[in-house]
């Protein structure tokens, strides 16, 4: 069960958790209206989920926050739920620091060419850019939040984001469900 802070991220995982997950992981979604609300369902839908064996990711953004408080915040919340074990990911800063790590993938859903600013240093380390839900508007002024997850996620390559906590949350799922970056073998049925 991935419990999320907003659709647009759901919008994003529906597209690329069938890339790096095997057939036989099944993923929910319940993504929240904001981070209030997020933090606030959390202990009671992790004590409530009555599906066995499944296994819980959380994932907000960083924003303005702390990161290290953030997580721990989080995994304060996933314990009250009683999931200590639960995977908590932060999204650093925002979601569209995971896009703007992906240039490419941003110009192919908007069919604009962008080649060249992506070896600027402002992208070089999308998960810096403190603001990057606007500079993605000021490269593709009719991005829109939900509308360009979608869009965006159907050309992202996950090997080639320059965003680390794109791949940190990529590699935290993998290795939660049993899976290498290599692996095809077969795997447990897991719920996520």
């Amino acid at each position: 069960m991935f419990l999320l802070e907003e659709q647009s991220i759901e919008e994003v995982l529906k597209v690329l958790l069938p890339q790096i997950l095997t057939e036989n992981v099944r993923c929910q979604f319940l993504a929240q209206g904001g981070k209030a609300t997020l933090e606030k369902v959390i202990p009671s839908k992790l004590r409530g989920w009555n599906t066995p064996d499944t296994q819980f990711v959380i994932a907000q953004d960083k924003d303005a926050n702390d990161c290290m408080r953030l997580k721990e915040k989080l995994r304060t919340l996933a314990i009250e739920g009683g999931k200590p074990e639960a995977l908590i990911r932060i999204v650093c800063t925002e979601l569209e620091s995971w896009f703007l790590g992906d240039l490419n993938a941003v110009g192919l859903a908007y069919n604009t060419n962008i080649s060249g600013i992506e070896n600027k240093a402002l992208y070089r380390d999308p998960d810096k850019i403190a603001n990057a839900k606007q500079e993605l508007k000021r490269i593709v002024p009719e991005y829109r939040q939900i509308d360009g997850s979608r869009r965006i996620a159907q050309y992202m390559d996950i090997g080639e984001n320059r965003s680390h906590s794109f791949h940190v949350f990529v590699d935290g799922v993998r290795k939660m469900c049993g899976i290498t970056n290599s692996d095809q073998g077969d795997h447990n049925n897991a719920n996520i």
